[in-house]
């Protein structure tokens, strides 16, 4: 009987699973789940704040990245049962498999916030990021010199940053008057992050007329002010929260183990289930003192060699580990960037267009890899 293996979800991994699995698994019944029928390079959304035409290039159909054998079903994961060895979706269908790769993506986190999820827009989506340009433009628009649009942002990580300059960029485009406030709750932007990277971000966020608050927790967001542990209260006409990502819901009662909802996984990417693996954001994948982080560029690694683990479990043979390689940040603030740590670069920290460059360079390689040389020059002036 022709094996079924299930690939959940849509993003970086899962996109960049599908390939490696048609080539891998040749004899098996390969079938493709996402509440989209389109595959969307997130780390370049936040550029549909500025401009809502940027989607067209950045949102690929699932159509351009699998094989006409691979069947693709658009729907909702509500549920894992690996006892059934089945996948429920919001319709009530059952679809049933001998290995499935969880490759689900992330929600967001609030933390327990009151208030935080009822009154923030959030990034996961390209609907996302549509509603926060529509939400900019209108605060814009009923705004003036004397009262200015607030737009505040709360995570100063790279979906924070990259959002406040792509507001930024649109305030300044539009000649609109908005006050952008970046928030974090740790002492530093970028918290973690090499001192020399946060630095050379911080100058060009506050060259952008960014103002950034850190050191100060959010305990409390109302319909139009934002409270803190220390702090004078922030009203807001438009709130962003990029905090903190935790598992999707309907992985919850799923029978492998897990860490709020993130399937935890060995570095051969099977889950104590071995018929489930995982990859990417919906994973905790062991890389010994520390999991694989939660990034594009982890993903995309992750993604290139699961097809071969998976065929290898389906024909009983060892499973090859994986070790995440670390080839740099690259964060984008506006129509700047900077570099940092960058393989093969003399120069371990730099900006201008030289970042500038490469950043698109990554994402159209990633384009041209998932979908082909003209979908990645035609996004090239967008990216």
């Amino acid at each position: 009987m022709t094996e079924q293996v299930v690939v959940l979800g849509a993003g970086y991994a899962g996109a960049g699973a599908i390939p490696e699995l048609e080539n891998e698994l040749s004899d098996a019944q390969i079938t493709w789940i996402s509440d989209t029928d389109y595959h969307l390079v997130l780390h370049e959304s936040h550029r549909v704040i500025r401009d809502p035409s940027v989607r067209e290039h950045i949102a690929i159909p699932v159509e351009e990245i699998k094989s006409p054998s691979t069947r693709f079903i658009e729907g909702s994961v509500t549920g894992l049962d690996t006892d059934e060895r089945s996948v429920s979706l919001d319709d009530g269908t059952e679809i049933e498999y001998d290995y499935v790769l969880v490759a689900l993506g992330s929600d967001t986190a609030y933390y327990g916030i009151p208030g935080l999820s009822e009154h923030s827009l959030t990034l996961k989506s390209l609907d996302d990021a549509l509603e926060i340009h529509d939400a900019v433009k209108t605060a814009a628009r009923d705004a003036t010199r004397d009262e200015p649009a607030q737009v505040a942002i709360g995570g100063a990580g790279l979906s924070g940053i990259q959002s406040a300059g792509e507001v930024a960029e649109f305030r300044d485009k539009h000649n609109a008057p908005i006050e952008i406030t970046l928030i974090e709750a740790l002492p530093e932007i970028m918290p973690g992050q090499d001192p020399e990277l946060q630095g050379a971000v911080k100058k060009r966020l506050l060259d952008a007329e960014i103002e950034i608050l850190t050191d100060d927790p959010i305990t409390e967001a109302d319909e139009s002010t934002i409270h803190f542990d220390e702090g004078e209260p922030l009203e807001y006409d438009v709130f962003v929260w990029t905090g903190g990502i935790t598992g999707r819901e309907c992985l919850g009662n799923a029978n492998v183990e897990k860490e709020h909802n993130r399937v935890v996984c060995e570095s051969t990417f099977q889950t104590d289930d071995e018929r489930v693996f995982a990859i990417g954001d919906s994973a905790i994948i062991d890389q010994g003192e520390m999991p694989a982080p939660p990034t594009a560029q982890a993903a995309w690694q992750a993604a290139e060699h699961v097809g071969d683990n998976i065929a290898r479990a389906s024909e009983g043979r060892p499973l090859k580990t994986w070790t995440f390689t670390d080839k740099g940040t690259l964060i984008s603030i506006g129509d700047e960037a900077v570099a940092h740590n960058v393989q093969g670069m003399p120069i371990n920290t730099f900006g201008w267009i030289g970042a500038e460059t490469l950043k698109k360079t990554v994402a159209a390689r990633w384009i041209k890899d998932v979908s082909s040389v003209g979908r990645a020059k035609r996004a090239w002036p967008y990216l």
